[in-house]
């Protein structure tokens, strides 16, 4: 198998035969003739040309034997929890997750009969504590959303397999240029493809990576879901994952240098970043990742988050992550604001948090514009 960068540019490409051109051809059509022997083809079933070549690319990146691609990753992350759980089982979720997730699990787990604890913390001792009979899946995120806590993914994986219960990890901040958790032991991959894979703050999409066995009851679900992605969008999420290892690399580089420099800053209090030597999660970070990723955390000590985002003038106030561009947010106020300020306290996310996404500008110009907002 080629590494990782060779994958990244040419893995489930569509070999152009007719004008032989370099890039996957894209297929616009809702309907495609029928061909004996084979299903039909049709873009909610998720089984288009275009489909199938992003799928494949992500597929070889995870090192899993399929994937598949959605509309957004919540789509990807529901039609993973549906196809798995049905009425009276329960699924345990570690504590720190994307607040999206939080949020379907509070409005949708209970009124379809489907019972879920959340563990106290991302420890494999709390994640096992609350296991039950009727535990059906383990769902983790490592590095966390927003504070950058790490699980022990080949614990975690080998607690779920002598249990029997399936193992899912939602991979976004990592990305499997960083982190690839099926080679670890985690049965299903889930992504955000918005975010990284994307990578250009211009698309919206997810994906799904795992087993063959696995992957049947996903699409299954998926195809009466409908969350398809449309073929200029799978164009230009297979343009952008051509340039991940590229990309991402540069930004782990960039985050290490940002970290750092917060952490050695007066007006910081507190920096969350798992490339720290004193991140209570560097040792298991250090194990399972080839790189840190580009999220950075931190509290400012007598200034608070909207003041500081207003000064700023490169880095930009603005949701979502994972961009060429570095961006800054207030959790409280953005992807956490559905947990409320009880649940945001409970989750140790302070009001006057900020989560920085490091883009891949150069880090001194990050550094001085940081330097006059702080």
């Amino acid at each position: 198998m080629y590494r990782i960068p060779t994958r990244c540019v040419h893995a489930g490409t569509i070999d152009d035969v007719r004008e032989k051109g370099i890039n996957s051809p894209v297929y616009t059509s809702t309907s495609f003739g029928i061909t004996e022997g084979e299903g039909p083809i049709y873009p909610r079933y998720m089984n288009t040309p275009n489909v199938r070549s992003v799928s494949e690319k992500i597929a070889a990146l995870e090192e899993c034997e399929t994937a598949l691609v959605f509309s957004s990753g919540m789509a990807a992350i529901s039609t993973v929890l549906f196809a798995f759980l049905n009425q009276g089982d329960h699924a345990i979720f570690q504590r720190g997750l994307y607040g999206g997730t939080m949020h379907f699990l509070e409005r949708e787990m209970n009124r379809f009969g489907i019972h879920y604890s959340i563990a106290g913390s991302q420890s494999v001792a709390d994640i096992q504590s609350q296991i039950r009979k009727n535990t059906k899946l383990i769902f983790i995120e490592t590095p966390s959303n927003p504070l950058l806590n790490i699980t022990d993914i080949p614990a975690v994986a080998a607690l779920a397999a002598s249990a029997g219960i399936i193992s899912v990890a939602d991979n976004t901040f990592a990305t499997p240029i960083n982190q690839r958790p099926c080679r670890m032991g985690i049965d299903v991959v889930v992504h955000s493809a918005t975010k990284y894979l994307g990578g250009h703050s211009d698309i919206l999409a997810g994906a799904v990576a795992t087993s063959g066995r696995l992957m049947k009851p996903v699409h299954e679900t998926a195809l009466n879901f409908g969350g398809s992605l449309n073929a200029f969008t799978l164009y230009l999420l297979e343009r952008s994952i051509k340039t991940l290892d590229l990309r991402v690399n540069r930004i782990n580089l960039n985050a290490m240098e940002i970290a750092r420099y917060l952490k050695s800053h007066k007006k910081i209090s507190k920096v969350y970043y798992p490339g720290l030597a004193d991140h209570p999660g560097h040792l298991t970070a250090l194990a399972q990742m080839s790189g840190f990723g580009g999220m950075v955390s931190f509290e400012m000590a007598g200034q608070d988050a909207r003041s500081f985002q207003k000064k700023l003038r490169l880095i930009k106030p603005a949701v979502s992550l994972g961009a060429l561009e570095s961006i800054c947010c207030s959790p409280a106020s953005t992807s956490h604001r559905h947990l409320g300020a009880e649940g945001r306290k409970a989750e140790g996310i302070s009001e006057d948090l900020i989560r920085l996404s490091v883009g891949i500008e150069d880090a001194e110009d990050l550094k001085a514009d940081l330097e006059r907002a702080l």
